[in-house]
């Protein structure tokens, strides 16, 4: 009776309502509402026009890379280097070179003193007549001494994908001379950051209590905030001693990837265990309760219950790990050393992609050479390597989503 007098009570305004009133049902404007669906959209077209923005600048850039005849220091057939044999006047026609240097220059091909571009016209012993000033170059005079530099073939991509020496002053511009350091140093952070990240999620969300979990979460947190040019001399100043320590100085130089693999892992580790932790507490409650209740233990409930079912979550921490170690500066570029070598030895110097960017960039270089134009090839290419692992990252999040009622 009383539902039924509650029910007649909110019936009575619309019995009330005049038979000629129409209930509006029109869209209202709400000016706020507006301006913020306005504001959300503005920033979601800032992100794409941007992501748009820096695959045209990088594309365009890299395009001039593979468009533009490499150069190269000219050597004899003993691998020395071919210089001037003495000064060259500003409007002089013929170079010298050293007496008894053994090179072949085709003829009409193109030479270069610092940044004068010359076409050769003649080659005879050790007298080379060249046209001066090409392409609107300065034509300046030059000292003995001076290195003589020799225009090679344009950098193919197949070339550039598929070469394992990287040597810019004699023509070599193979990326995977960086790629391998990078993926190596990548992979030592990820061996460890992947257990550890892990195991700390599981404590915090199986394990401990909330206030333990309240205290940790955030102190483990910190480490993300710490700059990562400390991490480097972290690397540099105290692990890498500790490890020639144990492996010994011959083993083990100064610069190497280890000690710059493992402390990037323990830069990512806090991003790999916030969203494990995450990923992990999703997981309903109900599970864990019917584990329990089957006679399961604490820990078989973690890791034969729980893990499985937040499996997902954890892969794509894993995979965002991945592409955070990939991307990281300064950590390699102030321990892992400077030296392009394709190799997968962990013990030994090398450089990555970004560390490569970096001391390149931050070097002599003079816009529009075959050099400047690298780094943006190189950049294209870690740009490429990100993009693939995040759209793997949401394929394998996807396919192994879990959804429960």
């Amino acid at each position: 009776m009383a539902n039924q007098q509650v029910v007649a009570a909110d019936q009575a305004p619309v019995a009330a309502r005049p038979a000629d009133e129409q209930i509006n049902l029109k869209k209202r404007i709400r000016p706020f509402e507006v301006l913020i669906q306005g504001f959300l959209f503005f920033s979601g077209a800032v992100s794409i026009i941007t992501s748009i923005a820096i695959v045209v600048v990088l594309g365009k850039e890299a395009l001039l890379f593979f468009s533009t005849p490499t150069w190269h220091e000219l050597r004899d057939q003993n691998n020395s280097l071919v210089s001037l044999a003495t000064d060259i006047e500003t409007d002089a026609t013929t170079l010298k070179i050293p007496a008894g240097t053994e090179v072949k220059i085709p003829l009409n091909g193109k030479i270069r003193l610092d940044n004068e571009m010359m076409r050769v016209t003649a080659f005879e012993g050790d007298t080379i007549t060249v046209e001066r000033g090409l392409e609107d170059s300065p034509q300046v005079a030059h000292k003995a001494g001076a290195i003589i530099e020799e225009e090679g073939d344009k950098v193919s991509v197949v070339e550039f994908l598929t070469g394992t020496k990287w040597q810019p002053h004699v023509g070599e511009f193979g990326v995977l001379a960086l790629v391998s350091a990078t993926l190596t140093i990548s992979l030592i952070a990820m061996a460890v950051a992947l257990p550890l990240g892990v195991g700390a999620a599981v404590y915090l969300s199986e394990y401990a209590s909330e206030s333990v979990r309240n205290k940790l979460k955030p102190i483990l947190e910190v480490l993300a905030g710490v700059p990562t040019v400390v991490y480097g001399y972290f690397a540099l100043t105290f692990v890498t001693p500790i490890l020639q320590g144990l492996l010994g100085k011959e083993t083990l130089g100064i610069y190497n990837m280890l000690s710059a693999g493992l402390v990037m892992g323990i830069m990512i580790l806090p991003t790999v265990a916030s969203m494990s932790e995450d990923a992990l507490r999703a997981v309903p409650r109900a599970l864990r309760e019917a584990a329990f209740g089957l006679g399961s233990t604490k820990l078989e409930t973690s890791t034969r219950i729980v893990l499985p079912a937040g499996i997902s979550g954890i892969v794509a921490a894993f995979i965002l790990g991945i592409s955070r170690a990939v991307g990281e500066t300064m950590i390699v570029a102030i321990a892992a050393g400077a030296r392009p070598y394709f190799t997968f030895n962990p013990f030994e110097a090398a450089e990555t992609m970004t560390g490569h960017i970096v001391r390149i960039s931050t070097g002599d270089l003079s816009y529009g050479t075959i050099d400047y134009d690298s780094l943006f090839a190189i950049g294209l290419t870690l740009f490429l390597m990100t993009l693939v692992l995040n759209i793997v990252s949401r394929q394998v999040a996807t396919w192994l989503r879990e959804e429960y009622d």
